[in-house]
């Protein structure tokens, strides 16, 4: 089983891209050759913001979503460190354990 890792990528105009994978340097150079997501295609000079191990294939999707819907402000926050990234696994944990009891 291969660790998955959640990332999120600045782009110039200040736009955060979050993605998954279990190779980030891997990814993150095909975002950066125009080889990656579509999004990012275009778009100059990427940074990469922020990366964390996140385990399995299945939380990084889970965890990619939450992200996703998180605010610009909130993902800055994570990026700076404000957001602590451990607050939104156990909250993604505690709506898991929800659905499960549902």
């Amino acid at each position: 089983m291969s660790l998955w890792y959640l990332y999120l990528v600045r782009t110039p105009d200040n736009r955060l891209y979050t993605g998954i994978t279990t190779d980030v340097e891997r990814r993150f150079s095909q975002h950066q050759s125009g080889k990656g997501a579509k999004a990012l295609r275009g778009k100059g000079e990427l940074a990469l913001a922020f990366s964390h191990p996140v385990g399995d294939r299945s939380s990084a999707l889970r965890l990619e979503y939450r992200i996703k819907q998180l605010t610009k402000g909130q993902k800055e926050k994570l990026v700076t460190g404000t957001l602590a990234f451990e607050d939104l696994l156990t909250g993604l944990q505690k709506r898991l354990e929800i659905k499960k009891l549902d």
